[in-house]
């Protein structure tokens, strides 16, 4: 609907996954995991209401699909949002800050720390990305970057504030793959 999405699917395609865009709620029949893009998660919370897709994705990842989101996904991915009452899927137990980083122009690329994915740093994209404010006990930090978390798991959810799409490495991807599919 909005979003990197054709990113994302060029990454599963390097992981050799074959995947589908969804924009209505009879393309989510059969899908095996679903990867909620960055954007503007005000505008994606209201374009999941408006096209029937918000119950049944929620539904179908408290049935227990995997669901990764990045950026912006990772806040409708929440269940708390700093400051917003927006429509979210709320599924994870965490706490997240809209623009934690600053605004458009304050974008930045850095080197991030992701022992689960090995010993090389992941060059990490961040676009007004959020931040995990906090996590309750069921939610695995995967990766903190200026003492801000910004990559958590709990069970089959995977919340990302940067942006692995946009790199060409794709180990987040493989990672949600093995560990949550």
């Amino acid at each position: 609907m909005q979003g990197a999405f054709r990113e994302h699917q060029r990454a599963l395609d390097g992981c050799g996954v074959n995947s589908v865009l969804i924009k209505k709620p009879e393309q989510l029949e059969g899908i095996s995991g679903l990867i909620i893009p960055g954007g503007e998660s005000t505008t994606i919370g209201k374009l999941l209401n408006e096209f029937n897709l918000l119950k049944p994705v929620k539904k179908m990842g408290e049935e227990g699909l995997p669901i990764f989101g990045t950026c912006a996904g990772l806040i409708l991915l929440a269940r708390n949002i700093a400051g917003s009452e927006q429509p979210r899927l709320g599924l994870m137990d965490i706490t997240v800050e809209r623009n934690a980083f600053g605004r458009q122009v304050d974008s930045f690329e850095a080197d991030t720390d992701i022992p689960a994915l090995g010993p090389e740093p992941f060059r990490a994209v961040f676009i007004r990305a959020p931040h995990i404010l906090g996590v309750s006990s069921g939610v695995e930090v995967l990766a903190s970057f200026d003492g801000k978390i910004v990559f958590a798991r709990q069970g089959k959810f995977l919340a990302a504030a940067f942006h692995p799409e946009l790199t060409g490495d794709l180990r987040v991807h493989r990672y949600f793959l093995d560990k949550c599919l």
